[in-house]
């Protein structure tokens, strides 16, 4: 069997629909997905074999990484350092652009990234034919940048064979990487601690998730049930009563979402409880965020 594999980063804008579509081109629901820009905020391995037209099995291990923007607190500095990170890791960068997207975060891109790089258009569905043909001219002036443009449509699935077929045809020939049916080397305990803040996402308002997290205290994995025992940090005690909500309900809601989804990508029944704390400035202190398994990468130079 002729083999290829090799990392790939993820790369664009908040919201441009990264997750979105790994969680379409793995079938499962693994990378958080959220209407809010900058929900992700790690690093994830997804691993998406595919077969291309000249035969190869390629296992392309895809990098989803935070969004590309800049602001001074420490939480987003280390979001963009992971990104930053899985350029420079990566073999290959694919740079996602929503079609309602200016250029200015692709020129962004081309300034940051040296590595070879195809120039993915997202969310086509959402534009008319003639506003996804303008925008593919308007990039075609970087074209001696990338090595391929390939419009696309993760919510519908368009054309993401094209995507893959594009990437494989510029791996490397290899042994496979990882294990053959393996979707992730994500721990499970870190997916669904991905899963319950994708739940703060869907049921708070705009300030709140973007200023809590989640830390899993006990995680006990047995045959036919996994027992979760989870805080939600806030910076607030006002926003901490608006998480638990009257009389527990926005809490209740929260779990209850969460709980079904680790169901469903667990494949067993899970036991969630979740309490809240409030912790001042923990988004803006270096060994709370360490705690939190956030990594900082400071520039040398």
């Amino acid at each position: 069997m002729k083999t290829k594999a090799g990392f790939v980063a993820l790369i664009g804008k908040p919201n441009a629909g990264k997750s979105t579509l790994l969680n379409t081109l793995l079938n499962a629901h693994l990378a958080l997905v959220s209407h809010k820009a900058n929900a992700t905020r790690k690093l994830m391995k997804c691993i998406v074999p595919f077969k291309d037209k000249e035969g190869y099995e390629s296992q392309i291990v895809f990098l989803d990484t935070p969004g590309l923007h800049h602001q001074e607190k420490l939480l987003n500095q280390c979001m963009l350092s992971q990104a930053l990170k899985a350029m420079g890791d990566a073999e290959l960068c694919v740079f996602l652009a929503s079609v309602h997207d200016d250029l200015k975060g692709y020129e962004e891109f081309l300034s940051l990234c040296q590595k070879p790089h195809i120039l993915a258009v997202s969310k086509i569905d959402t534009a008319t034919h003639k506003q996804v043909l303008q925008k593919l001219q308007e990039y075609q002036q970087y074209a001696s940048q990338f090595l391929a443009l390939v419009p696309l449509s993760a919510k519908k699935s368009q054309n993401l064979n094209a995507l893959l077929e594009c990437i494989s045809k510029h791996l490397s020939p290899s042994a496979w990487l990882f294990e053959k049916d393996l979707m992730s080397d994500e721990k499970m305990r870190d997916i669904y601690k991905e899963i319950i803040r994708e739940s703060l996402f869907d049921f708070l308002s705009d300030e709140i998730p973007y200023e809590s997290d989640v830390m899993i205290d006990k995680f006990i994995e047995e045959e036919r049930i996994d027992k979760v025992y989870a805080h939600i940090i806030v910076e607030k005690e006002s926003q901490k009563k608006i998480v638990i909500g009257k009389n527990g309900v926005n809490i209740k809601r929260i779990g209850t979402n969460a709980r079904l989804k680790m169901q469903e990508v667990g494949e067993k029944k899970v036991f969630l409880n979740l309490q809240v704390i409030a912790q001042k400035s923990w988004s803006k202190e270096e060994k709370s965020l360490q705690k939190l398994g956030y990594i900082y990468q400071r520039n040398r130079d």
